[in-house]
């Protein structure tokens, strides 16, 4: 499993809007082959940062199949004009669990 870190930085005052618009936006990926889940949180000191989480069977699987879908044109056009900046994007593979 690959674990896919997005750290997101929100148009102050439009943090609501952009969650309605994430709920509408996690539908698409349902079907989208290697994806296995995800969690947004959202930052406590800086209410306009957001912490993206998912799950992916392989990096290929996020960068090849969903960025080259149509899945991930739609997504663009719902979440990223609500972005403050472009969001770091970082995979990493598990080294320990617990």
């Amino acid at each position: 499993m690959i674990l896919e870190i997005a750290s997101l930085s929100i148009v102050p005052g439009e943090e609501a809007r952009f969650e309605e618009a994430f709920a509408e936006a996690t539908a698409l990926l349902a079907g989208v082959p290697g994806f296995l889940g995800l969690e947004l949180q959202r930052c406590i000191e800086r209410p306009n940062r957001y912490a993206l989480l998912a799950r992916w069977r392989s990096v290929e699987d996020h960068t090849e199949g969903f960025r080259g879908s149509a899945a991930y044109q739609r997504w663009r056009e719902l979440l990223h004009h609500f972005f403050e900046a472009t969001p770091d994007v970082v995979h990493y593979r598990p080294i320990a669990v617990l």
